[in-house]
């Protein structure tokens, strides 16, 4: 099993999360590319701490959206969106190049991420950008997605993740972040409820209803309150319990 995270999303002074210690942690890293967060100094710094530590690397995709964190949806024409993804990578490739590691894989921030996951055109756009640039590249996506057969049809290798720390609708959609309960702060609790979906393949979603996810990945958000010790408490519970944790690409 992979944990995941969203890293490298501090601007200039202004800092989010703790990527060092994130790094201890997880077995993938998703950095930012500039557009919804992260500034070049600080993601050069995060992707060599990553590659110190063997863990692998990919690119945090998002609309042009700093103000809004990459959390506001937007309805960008398909060249531009095809374009703007395809940037945003290459961008992280040069730096990921200097720091001594590889973009293995690609995961879509925020709006995007979600707006995709069932809107085909754009979906179409960024699995298009992606085969336009390097068909190597793994797609990450929410489990249950359209987006993933579509993905999976023209070509792309496509792993689905579920959040430790996110809140679910009865559909296996993610309860917006604008509703109360959405995001889950109890480490242990969020620990737990990871380790019964690794063994059963079910979460309770927010009402109370079972939800069956495949998936092998697990994002622990970066930027939530608490998150290290969040993380943590998924890998230590799940290392307890004997499930195998590494990345799903090499990290180099």
């Amino acid at each position: 099993m992979d944990i995941n995270s969203d890293l490298g999303e501090s601007y200039g002074a202004w800092r989010m999360g703790d990527d060092a210690a994130m790094l201890d942690i997880v077995t993938s890293a998703n950095v930012a590319c500039g557009f919804h967060a992260g500034d070049p100094a600080g993601i050069l710094h995060t992707l060599r701490a990553a590659a110190a530590r063997g863990v692998a690397v990919g690119a945090h995709v998002a609309y042009p959206d700093l103000v809004g964190f990459g959390r506001r949806a937007m309805d960008l024409g398909s060249d531009e969106l095809v374009a703007d993804v395809i940037y945003q990578i290459g961008a992280l490739q040069g730096l990921a190049q200097a720091a001594g590691t590889r973009v293995r894989y690609v995961k879509p921030h925020g709006a995007l991420y979600n707006t995709i996951a069932h809107d085909a055109r754009q979906g179409d756009d960024v699995i298009s950008a992606l085969l336009a640039l390097d068909r190597k590249l793994v797609l990450l996506a929410l489990a249950g997605s359209p987006l993933i057969g579509r993905a999976r049809a023209r070509g792309l290798t496509v792993v689905a993740e579920a959040f430790a720390d996110r809140a679910y609708n009865d559909d296996g959609t993610l309860v917006s972040r604008r509703l109360p309960g959405a995001v889950l702060h109890d480490a242990d609790q969020v620990a737990e409820r990871m380790l019964r979906w690794s063994e059963s393949g079910t979460l309770t979603s927010i009402s109370g209803r079972p939800v069956r996810l495949e998936a092998e990945s697990i994002c622990v958000h970066g930027d939530s309150p608490g998150a290290v010790a969040m993380a943590r408490a998924v890998r230590a519970r799940l290392s307890a319990a004997g499930v195998p944790l590494g990345a799903f690409v090499a990290a180099d």
